[in-house]
Parts: structure tokens; sequence; C-alpha cells
């Protein structure tokens, strides 16, 4: 049976976050990562799971790897929007846009794989993102650390974007507790929180 690719998103944005942050090992992990396979969008799970899973053994590096790739991820959805869309979003009442920017978040964090359930919810000014079989905390054993700044990394960006201040952590990961989510915690308007910084062109 042919494996179901992946979107496109998730192995260019994790390319991408690899030139970045591990020029020297982009070569290794391109065995998995190809050219022809970024280009036609014919990447699937296993080959993912193996960058993911060899990422882990990088060190402080996976995280830096991980959030460059969710804010590419970000970044390059929101390029593609309609400017119709991002303007609306820009226009509304703080109260609405905070609403509608978190649940862009979980859009963009949904496309980045199929077999991910992703879901938001709004109290205040408190969100929570719910990611279901995440990609990059399917494990054996627990895990010492969260696996899951990417999607903490992408919902910041994204915010910020829209400019609502935020305060985004790894709230629980499957990885590490076993529980049946990972669940980004999303602080809207933290006093003294500094926007995400931009990706150099």
């Amino acid at each position: 049976m042919t494996e179901v690719p992946l979107a496109r998103l998730l192995p260019a944005s994790l390319h991408q976050a690899i030139t970045d942050e591990l020029p020297q090992r982009l070569d290794f992990y391109e065995n998995w990562l190809t050219g022809e396979g970024l280009r036609d969008g014919s990447i699937g799970l296993a080959p993912m799971m193996a960058v993911v899973s060899f990422l882990r053994t990088e060190g402080v590096a996976y995280d830096a790897v991980m959030s460059r790739a969710g804010l590419l991820a970000a970044d390059w959805t929101l390029d593609s929007l309609p400017p119709w869309r991002k303007r609306y979003i820009g226009w509304l009442p703080r109260q609405f846009r905070n609403r509608a920017a978190v649940r862009l978040a979980a859009e963009i964090a949904r496309s980045v794989s199929r077999l991910s359930r992703v879901s938001a919810r709004l109290r205040g000014k408190t969100a929570r993102v719910e990611v279901k079989a995440s990609v990059f905390c399917s494990v054996r054993d627990t895990h010492a650390t969260p696996l899951c700044g990417f999607y903490a990394a992408l919902a910041g960006r994204v915010l910020s974007h829209f400019g609502i201040p935020s305060t985004t952590r790894v709230e629980q990961c499957h990885a590490v507790s076993g529980g049946p989510a990972c669940i980004i915690a999303i602080d809207l308007g933290a006093a003294g929180s500094a926007p995400v910084p931009a990706i150099a062109a």
C-alpha cells in the first residue's frame, strides 16, 4: 500500500528550520527530506517520523529547530492567505480578533498533519489549543521535556501578526505525561510579553 503523504507544510518548514539551525546536519536529514519529495509533496509519515526521531537526539537543537519550523509554518501560511481575510481579522475589535486569531492558529496546526486532531477553546484572556496525535510526540517511552514546541511557536507568531501580545507555553505534552493530547496554553494580552522575533529574509 502506498503511504499517504503529509501536507507539504510540515516537511518544508522542518527542512528550512534544519537548514537555519543545524546546517552541518542538513545532508543527513535530506536522506528523508528529499528535494523531489519536497517539490511534489510525496513525503509520508514514515520518513517524517524518522526525521523527528533523529532530531530528538540533537539535544538543545531540537527545541531550536521546532520553534523555527513553527514560525516558518505560520509565516508561510499567513503570506498565502487572501488579503481580505487578514484585513478582516485585523479590523475586528480586540475580543473578536483574539478569537479569530486563535482559531486561525488552530487551523494552521490542523493543516500540518491530517492524522492530528486540533481544537481550540477561548475563555476570557486564556486560550488552549489541543492537539491529539501530534506527529512530534508519538514516542514509545515518556520524555523528560515537551516535544510540541512547534505548536507554541506557531500560535505565538499568528497572534503577533495580528498585534495581539501573548505568551504561549506547552501546558501538557503527550510525550511527557502520556495523556490523550498535547495542550498549548495561551495568555492573551499578557503583561510584559514580547512579540515573536521576526525571521530574517
